[in-house]
């Protein structure tokens, strides 16, 4: 994971760039959004209509005699108005609503299936909290966004076209003097707006970051706490979350200032209404003139009410571009290279041939150098040498995890280039020194690599991989749900993968130190399994442990991405190289551990 330090976020991004992104999701669903926007629009002018009719009603009151059919007429008129405004409103919601979740559902399969598009390359260089922080926090906001935002904003900016009207209506001297709030408001708004941005989008940012590091320490808490790395874990999540406290006050800090100042410009316009009202009143010696004032201030009460939301759904909206961006930038990160061919082996054989290969994961660190070996059908090839060797790195490269920079890897005289990533990796069964297994049944994860596997045939393998009287005497036996807690060792799991290779039946295998973490009563039965598993299959083991690979058909050791020796493992040692070396320095590190 790359040091949070070292990270910056002092570029700006591209609010425009951001928010047609955001509203181009929005295109499949188009018809909808117009139909609901269109409803609050006139959900919002029927409630706008409201004070004028009501005022048509106190014309009648003050006027004498009173016109109670007239009085009657408007009070009904105004009940419908409000109903059908709010017919209008619920059914915009709930149109907004739907379409909200359809598009966080889009986001997050287009999220789910991009992950299955990247390269290897992508997750050695971002954290899986900051992914699912893309995934989950910045998603969910976009999902708000759309089913609260794009309403109120239709809804405010009906407010403000409408109102001035109906008051134009009342008195246009009152009408053009309450206008000046505009300009004022909008121009506040758009200064906040610039300044409080770049906020928005660190504190996105830092959300992701500290949502990586949450994962990273909760995944790894066993380690932390051995290594009493609770102090340093702390201290990280200290400065990460201080970020995030900077940049989200800064930012609510910044966005909170719109609605109480617009208020306050409002109320100022509001009582320079009530007293420039109150001398028109005077002035036109006009008794119905004084509803008129009560029904103009009524609007302008209401006046506020849009510029203040509008200022709240452009706060909104500085999160919403922030969190499209992040969507914005993971989606359109560059795919896996395209397959180049579709060639298949009519009859797999199980011959390996690595001809000249070089690799390197970064421009200046070449790892594999002008690497060539070639594994017979059949063969068990154990990969030795210490860490940083390349040995890994080749298993990478069969299972095309990445492409070589140079040279060719051929599986029956076939560039496995030439063939597609699922036909290579199908090839393949792998057995890592991580014993993967998800949350899930046990059958299910056995049958993970083949799941069209039967019953007999699972049962068969975990036979072979001594791992079926285990299950046997588990509550729910194959059906029992395996998770964080279950009762499982690391070897017991370990042969479980032994046993889910076994079930893929692919023609040849890779071991990737499968029995370096495990006593040695359950190496023994994991070996035994393995023996089993290898039998009649190129195999490719991978092991810190000598002593496993002694009956190896071919060993190679490797130093520094190259082949420095390869034989049988007598040969080896015979010559006194660098296998020798390795041999007697583990043989006595044993001798000593035992004394």
């Amino acid at each position: 994971m790359p040091p949070f330090a070292k990270m910056s976020y002092a570029k700006s991004k591209d609010f425009k760039k951001a928010m047609l992104y955001l509203f181009k999701s929005l295109k499949p669903y188009r018809i909808a959004v117009i139909f609901s926007l269109f409803l609050a629009a006139i959900g919002t002018v029927l409630s706008i209509m409201g004070p004028y009719v009501l005022n048509l009603m106190m014309e009648e009151i003050v006027i004498l005699p009173f016109d109670f059919d007239a009085i009657t007429r408007f009070g009904l008129i105004l009940v419908v108005m409000y109903a059908f405004s709010f017919g209008f409103t619920y059914i915009q919601n709930f149109i907004m609503a739907k379409v909200a979740a359809k598009i966080s559902q889009n986001y997050r399969t287009q999220i789910t299936e991009k992950i299955n598009k990247l390269p290897l390359s992508y997750f050695d260089h971002n954290t899986y909290g900051d992914l699912l922080s893309r995934m989950t926090n910045d998603v969910d906001l976009i999902g708000q966004t759309l089913n609260n935002s794009l309403p109120n904003l239709i809804s405010s900016l009906t407010m403000i076209i409408g109102i001035p009207v109906m008051m134009f209506t009342i008195s246009w001297e009152l009408t053009l003097f309450s206008l000046i709030e505009i300009p004022l408001a909008l121009g506040f708004i758009t200064l906040i707006v610039r300044f409080s941005q770049k906020y928005f989008v660190r504190q996105q940012q830092y959300l992701g970051d500290i949502n990586g590091h949450i994962e990273e320490i909760y995944s790894a808490h066993n380690v932390v706490k051995a290594f009493n790395g609770e102090a340093k874990a702390i201290n990280e999540f200290d400065q990460i979350n201080t970020k995030l406290k900077n940049s989200a006050r800064k930012s609510q800090f910044l966005s909170a200032l719109m609605m109480p100042s617009i208020n306050f410009i409002g109320n100022l316009i509001y009582a320079g209404i009530c007293v420039f009202g109150a001398w028109l009143a005077i002035q036109n010696n006009n008794l119905l003139f004084v509803t008129s004032i009560i029904t103009f201030i009524t609007y302008v009460k209401l006046f506020n009410q849009p510029i203040a939301q509008l200022g709240t759904v452009f706060s909104t909206l500085q999160s919403s571009a922030a969190a499209s961006e992040r969507v914005m930038e993971f989606l359109t990160e560059p795919n896996e290279p395209a397959d180049t061919g579709n060639q298949t082996i009519p009859v797999v054989k199980g011959k390996v041939e690595f001809k000249n290969v070089s690799f390197s994961y970064e421009k200046d660190k070449t790892i594999i150098h002008n690497f060539s070996f070639t594994a017979l059908p059949g063969q068990k090839i154990a990969i030795v040498g210490p860490t940083g060797a390349g040995k890994t790195t080749l298993v990478n490269l069969l299972m095309r995890f990445y492409e070589v920079d140079s040279g060719e890897i051929l599986v029956d005289g076939v560039n496995i280039h030439d063939m597609t990533r699922a036909y290579a990796r199908n090839l393949f069964g792998m057995v890592l020194q991580e014993t993967w297994l998800f949350e899930g049944t046990i059958r299910d994860n056995l049958k993970f690599g083949n799941p069209t596997a039967t019953d007999e045939e699972m049962i068969k393998a975990c036979k072979m991989a001594n791992v079926h009287h285990f299950i046997t005497t588990l509550p729910g036996n194959y059906d029992m749900i395996l998770k964080e807690d279950s009762m499982v060792s690391q070897g017991q799991k370990q042969l479980l993968t032994i046993a889910r290779a076994m079930i893929q039946n692919s023609p040849m295998l890779i071991l990737d130190e499968a029995t370096s973490s495990v006593d040695t009563r359950t190496e023994v039965l994991i070996q035994t399994a393995m023996d089993r598993l290898t039998k009649g299959r190129t195999s490719f083991v991978i092991a810190h442990r000598l002593s496993t690979i002694r009956d190896a058909d071919q060993i190679i050791v490797m130093a520094n991405g190259e082949v420095v020796e390869h034989g049988k493992h007598e040969e080896l040692l015979a010559k006194g190289g660098f296998y020798a070396s390795l041999y007697s320095s583990q043989f006595d590190e044993n001798k000593q551990a035992k004394e």
